[in-house]
């Protein structure tokens, strides 16, 4: 999932976001309203942690205005009061459900998987390419009906292949971007992966979609691919 965590608590931000990236999501934090916005209309997410109390545009208000928008990204309120008032005037509002602070991160995270079943898999949690499915809800692969059991690595790699079609993949890219690894780290690793992925994709398939580009990295399709020029499957 690509979470958009909105908190001013920095701390907690921080904590939030690294439990997430152990669970293999995508996490951003926005400091406050305004960059939460500004978030919201630059880049595309799954589900968004939206604390009440945000410095410059409240919490609430951020919600009026997505929604005003028709933005129907599902919301999870977190608030520091108990009070059955507020929390009333949140889902009224648009919020999709709320957690009061103190709050245990297994029941946070258990909360958003929830708030994505509710919405029936909306289309950008159900990955086709080919006869390649993902559901990034349940976390399954299926090819031509076979289920593919991937580990938690895998599957955030081949939902990162899916959600990048036909784009040149640097190995530096998916170690950024896939495993928050911090620039300059050796992608050693990366290759490795991709090996354990193609054989459990495309061994033994007639259309191959892991595509290695020469001197670049990885493309993600079942096109055909110039293996004179550029490409090579390993």
């Amino acid at each position: 999932m690509h979470i958009l965590i909105a908190e001013d608590d920095a701390p907690l931000a921080g904590t939030l976001a690294n439990a997430f990236v152990a669970e293999e999501h995508s996490p951003e934090i926005a400091g406050n309203g305004e960059e939460a916005l500004a978030l919201l209309e630059s880049k595309h997410f799954d589900v968004m942690v939206l604390d009440l109390n945000l410095p410059v545009i409240t919490g609430e208000e951020v919600l009026k205005r997505m929604r005003g928008r028709n933005n129907d990204l599902p919301v999870l309120i977190l608030t520091a009061t108990d009070n059955v008032g507020d929390r009333v005037a949140c889902l009224d509002a648009g919020a999709d459900d709320y957690l009061v602070k103190p709050f245990a991160f297994s029941e946070l995270s258990a909360r958003l998987r929830a708030l994505l079943r509710r919405r029936s898999r909306p289309a950008h949690m159900m990955l086709r390419v080919a006869d390649l499915e993902l559901d990034c809800v349940t976390r399954t692969a299926h090819r031509r009906g076979r289920e593919i059991e991937l580990t938690p690595r895998e599957f955030s790699l081949l939902e990162y292949f899916m959600r990048n079609l036909g784009k040149q993949i640097t190995r530096e890219m998916i170690a950024q971007d896939v495993w928050k690894l911090a620039p300059g780290t050796m992608t050693n690793v990366v290759d490795v992966y991709v090996t354990y992925l193609r054989k459990k994709i495309d061994e033994g398939e007639d259309i191959k979609l892991i595509h290695t580009l020469r001197k670049v990295g990885y493309e993600f399709g079942p096109y055909g691919v110039d293996t004179k020029a550029t490409a090579g499957n390993e």
